[in-house]
């Protein structure tokens, strides 16, 4: 089952927040990152991981449902890479 924005509010709430100021906090957060990505720039949180703005080159493709070749567009997408700590909480469970 997947952690959504409302879990993250939730658990905020239950740090002693207002359930307004919760919902403002996670908003901020999100803003605060989606900004950040568009401008092109990395997000660094220590501990958790780094968000990456990355340039995809124009490239041949294909249609799975057809099979026709295609070009893709150059395009930018967001990658994610967890920090060691992460990853070493992940495997020891």
């Amino acid at each position: 089952m997947a952690l959504t924005k409302s879990d993250i509010v939730e658990k905020v709430y239950e740090l002693g927040f207002t359930k307004k100021e919760a919902i403002d906090i996670i908003e901020s957060l999100m803003e605060i990152i989606k900004s950040t990505l568009e401008k092109g720039d990395d997000v660094l949180i220590s501990g958790f991981g780094k968000f990456c703005v990355k340039n995809k080159k124009q490239r041949r493709g294909r249609n799975p449902a057809t099979g026709n070749d295609l070009m893709l567009r150059a395009r930018k997408v967001v990658t994610f890479k967890c920090s060691g700590k992460l990853r070493d909480k992940i495997n020891n469970q």
